[in-house]
């Protein structure tokens, strides 16, 4: 069962079309991983999805919802979330304070934004939660600014499980990482697909192609190909504008 469907989703800044005619469908359960050279339109696509920009064309069907073009807090609540390329946390606080801002927001308790999770035990539980499940509760006390870049990424994955979706996409989870952090990400992940529809943009394609069930890839903002990994392998097509090595 298709639990994301995309239609003809396009999307141009200016004269540059940046998203062609995308049409795919994600299910329930899967983690694909959607691969492409830099400018093929990942994140471009990712931002559709998510509601940060809105399309020139085409539809977004989340279980069945029309969600094209709807506001990132409204993907949200339909139980789609993501992490960021670029990891952006509050640096000013601990661990435990990122996770319960993201805690408190996904429960609609937006007022007085840095103040009330001191104060709400569900919260601080909620919060407490998520870090045992990504692997950091040992950290909570620690400065964001003291933390890897490892445990960084990790804990951005962290804020976007705050609202438990059903949906994650993650932006290339593994970038600046050395090997021994990206293992722990495939652990995470590999972790989080038994309960959690993955949809990832990554450029390690060992990791690509240990984890994925199957792979999406874009080329010049269109659909190269998509299929399980050894198919996509063998696609003449992607060999010859994308695993040329």
């Amino acid at each position: 069962m298709a639990i994301l469907s995309v239609s003809n989703l396009k999307k141009s800044f200016g004269s540059n079309l940046v998203t062609n005619d995308i049409c795919v469908d994600f299910q329930e359960g899967e983690l694909v991983s959607i691969i492409g050279a830099n400018g093929a339109g990942k994140t471009t696509f990712f931002n559709l999805l998510t509601g940060m920009i809105k399309p020139n064309g085409g539809t977004v069907m989340y279980k069945g919802a029309d969600i094209t073009g709807k506001p990132p807090y409204e993907t949200l609540k339909h139980g789609l979330s993501r992490s960021f390329q670029v990891v952006s946390l509050f640096e000013e606080m601990n661990v435990l304070e990122n996770i319960s801002i993201g805690v408190q927001s996904a429960l609609g308790l937006r007022a007085n934004l840095f103040k009330n999770f001191k104060k709400n035990d569900e919260i601080r539980v909620r919060s407490e939660e998520i870090l045992s499940q990504i692997g950091l509760f040992d950290k909570k006390d620690f400065p964001v600014g003291a933390i890897s870049h490892g445990d960084r990424k990790i804990l951005d994955i962290g804020m976007a499980l705050s609202n438990r979706p059903e949906t994650l996409l993650l932006d290339e989870p593994m970038s600046g990482l050395a090997k021994g952090e990206r293992s722990r990400i495939t652990d995470l992940i590999e972790k989080l697909r038994k309960t959690t529809t993955l949809i990832i943009v990554e450029h390690d394609m060992d990791v690509v192609f240990k984890i994925s069930e199957k792979i999406l890839v874009l080329h010049q903002g269109a659909v190269l190909a998509f299929g399980d990994p050894e198919a996509v392998k063998r696609n003449k097509k992607v060999q010859a504008v994308y695993l040329k090595s």
